[in-house]
């Protein structure tokens, strides 16, 4: 166990220092003179990235705000979202790969899994904005890009109701990744070859599944826990839009439009850090599920 921690421990260090260069690089964009040669924004970038590493991420180029003071306004509302988000992942992503993973279900939910996961995220977003205002008679609020209404600890009916899409939007996309690693580990878990070993070794049916098949399939999806984080960030930023919320993945495709290239990179670097943190958390757990026909 301890030599899996130290590795993916290395790999995660590695990918945060690929992480900062890369946003040492996209600031760097912002220098007086970056645009003057190869030269110039090596040294540019240099400059930055010894900045970042005593953690001065400079000021916005539209506002004048320092970058962590900006990120302290917005970042909250994401992180929000996406925490919240992945709790209704788990909850409806799980039972969900579970059937799917299922052999006849699964043969039987290939099509629709398929033509769900080709749908892009703002069009499911739409649609449950008019199931919500034209089926249900549900009012949304939707901000007015300060964050107004929008409450993640809800504690009234219109509190509630201001942030019940956008949460479900989150979760539903995080769902979608959960459900499709889940039936990933499952297909390679009915192919494996240790489970016709084990009903050879007298083992019922529900002994090999209770015991083998799904923690294997648990790690499978703990394995993939990166995956997860990416499409619940992804889907932050697409429910910001929507819904017109002032959250740090809004900023990000704002600052990128608007070539605010200190806020966009320290955006960047949270994102790719959440990610990498993700999957280093899941790769050490998912050890803990280890191959039935490897540890066993």
């Amino acid at each position: 166990m301890l030599r899996v921690v130290l590795r993916e421990a290395g790999r995660l260090g590695l990918g945060l220092l690929g992480a900062l260069l890369l946003a040492a690089a996209m600031a760097a964009l912002a220098a007086p003179r970056a645009g003057d040669g190869v030269l110039a924004f090596l040294i540019a970038w240099g400059g930055v990235l010894g900045a970042m590493l005593h953690l001065d991420f400079g000021h916005s180029a539209i506002s004048g705000i320092g970058v962590l003071d900006e990120l302290g306004g917005h970042l909250p509302l994401t992180l929000g979202l996406v925490a919240e988000g992945f709790v209704m992942a788990l909850a409806v992503g799980v039972p969900v790969g579970f059937l799917f993973g299922a052999g006849p279900a699964r043969r039987a939910a290939a099509p629709l899994v398929q033509f769900v996961s080709a749908a892009p995220i703002f069009c499911a977003g739409l649609a449950l904005i008019y199931l919500a205002v034209d089926i249900l008679r549900w009012p949304v609020p939707v901000g007015s890009g300060e964050n107004a209404g929008l409450e993640l600890m809800p504690g009234s009916t219109a509190e509630f109701a201001a942030m019940a899409l956008p949460v479900l939007m989150v979760g539903l996309a995080g769902a979608a990744a959960a459900q499709l690693a889940l039936r990933r580990a499952a297909a390679q878990t009915v192919q494996a070859s240790w489970r016709i070993q084990l009903r050879r070794m007298g083992l019922s049916a529900w002994d090999i599944e209770s015991a083998y098949v799904i923690p294997d399939v648990l790690g499978g999806l703990l394995a993939s826990l990166g995956e997860v984080m990416l499409a619940l960030l992804s889907a932050a930023a697409v429910t910001e839009w929507v819904f017109n919320y002032a959250g740090a993945a809004d900023l990000f495709v704002k600052s990128v439009a608007l070539r605010d290239w200190s806020i966009a990179a320290a955006i960047l670097f949270v994102f790719a850090a959440l990610t990498m943190a993700a999957h280093f958390v899941g790769a050490c757990l998912a050890f803990l599920f280890a191959d039935p026909g490897e540890s066993r």
